[in-house]
């Protein structure tokens, strides 16, 4: 197991090994395997960048961002731009339904809200709206209209964790409420986590994800 010092060292290098972040920007600091990313960043998506190279790094058992989003000055836009440029691009991804997605920008942050019947739907909205110049974050309103049984749901996602995540699928509970499901149990890895959650989200008539699985290395 990974001593502290150890794992600001491998996040840092990590973070400077990474061609689309600028690692001399954004401080980093360790304590109990949990990382804490601080600093500023140019874009959005240099943000983005980082959070992803620090949990790449094997050892992290969590991540708190502290970073925040400076836009350089020919970067900047106005809010009325941006959620024009948001419209036409949604209208543009073809995985989104038309008309499903509103969309609002405050100071630069996007709020996205509507109905939608898969949470790929959804990935899908903000993806197509976090790379755009001006943008500062991204805002997640958008809610899951139910389709399935819940009856069915856990039943489901128990099998398509034995189908992605392998052995750890037997550390991982699942409590279906509703609409809400909720994980909890450990894994080995931080990509064990997200493989369950994914499985968890990609099962029709899921409105929510309760992610409480902790990673034991």
């Amino acid at each position: 197991m990974k001593s502290d010092a150890q794992l600001k060292q491998d996040v840092t290098a990590e973070l400077t090994w990474e061609p689309s972040v600028n690692a001399s920007q954004i401080g980093v600091e360790v304590k109990d395997g949990t990382v804490t990313l601080a600093g500023h960043v140019d874009s959005y998506t240099e943000k983005l960048a980082a959070e992803r190279a620090a949990q790449r790094v094997s050892g992290v058992k969590g991540l708190a961002v502290e970073m925040d989003v400076r836009l350089p000055g020919l970067n900047k836009r106005t809010d009325a731009d941006i959620a024009r440029s948001a419209q036409n691009v949604l209208e543009w991804t073809t995985s989104v339904p038309r008309d499903t997605v509103k969309v609002k920008a405050e100071n630069g942050w996007i709020t996205l809200s509507g109905e939608l019947e898969w949470d790929f739907q959804r990935e899908a909205a903000k993806d197509a709206v976090r790379y755009l110049l001006g943008v500062v974050g991204v805002a997640d309103e958008m809610t899951i209209k139910p389709r399935a049984s819940m009856t069915l749901v856990k039943s489901e996602i128990e099998a398509a964790l034995k189908r992605r995540a392998k052995s750890d699928s037997q550390r991982i509970s699942v409590d279906v409420r509703g609409a809400d499901v909720t994980l909890s149990g450990t894994v080995s890895s931080w990509s064990e986590r997200e493989l369950a959650a994914d499985s968890a989200w990609s099962t029709p008539g899921v409105h929510k994800v309760i992610d409480n699985i902790r990673i034991d290395y």
